[in-house]
């Protein structure tokens, strides 16, 4: 289901009382999703399932933002983040997620869940997106993508643990 998606520029909204849901296996691919995932992101289940979770990923998202969410999930932490995604359309919709760990009968983890609700709105517009848009700067300001992503995520984590706080305790400040 490979195609380019265009971003539209234009934002879509979901309701305050909505949970989007997602299960990954360990690859990050789709192993469920709930009706209002389905229904934001402008897909089918059947389209959905199979699939990598990145596929409503936004460009605009800062490759450092999912290094440390992989960094926690695959260490077998739990992990919030603010995330801009991108609609079948190419429209786009800001989360609030939170992703974790599955676990199987063996308590090895098997895959991933997600829940992903509305985030704060002046969070998303005063501090997170311009943020993000100086992480993605960052990484496009080297040729090599590994350098970017070096420096980028050494940014994020620079003024996450600014105060002496985790990257948790940082999103949660906000």
């Amino acid at each position: 289901m490979s195609q380019l998606i265009t971003p539209t520029q234009r934002e879509i909204f979901f309701d305050p009382d909505s949970f989007i849901v997602s299960k990954t296996d360990l690859k990050g691919r789709l192993t469920y999703t709930n009706r209002i995932f389905c229904e934001i992101a402008g897909y089918t289940e059947k389209e959905l399932v199979g699939q990598p979770h990145s596929m409503i990923r936004h460009p605009d998202m800062p490759r450092a933002v999912f290094k440390i969410l992989w960094d926690a999930i695959q260490d077998g932490r739990e992990v919030f983040a603010y995330v801009k995604n991108m609609a079948r359309n190419g429209d786009h919709y800001w989360v609030f997620a939170h992703v974790t760990p599955s676990y199987d009968s063996q308590l090895k983890v098997c895959g991933y869940h997600s829940n992903r609700r509305v985030p704060k709105r002046d969070v998303v517009e005063k501090v997170i997106a311009p943020f993000y848009a100086e992480l993605t700067r960052i990484e496009a300001s080297f040729r090599n993508a590994k350098e970017g992503l070096a420096a980028s995520h050494g940014h994020l984590m620079q003024t996450a643990t600014a105060n002496k706080a985790s990257y948790d305790e940082f999103v949660f400040s906000l």
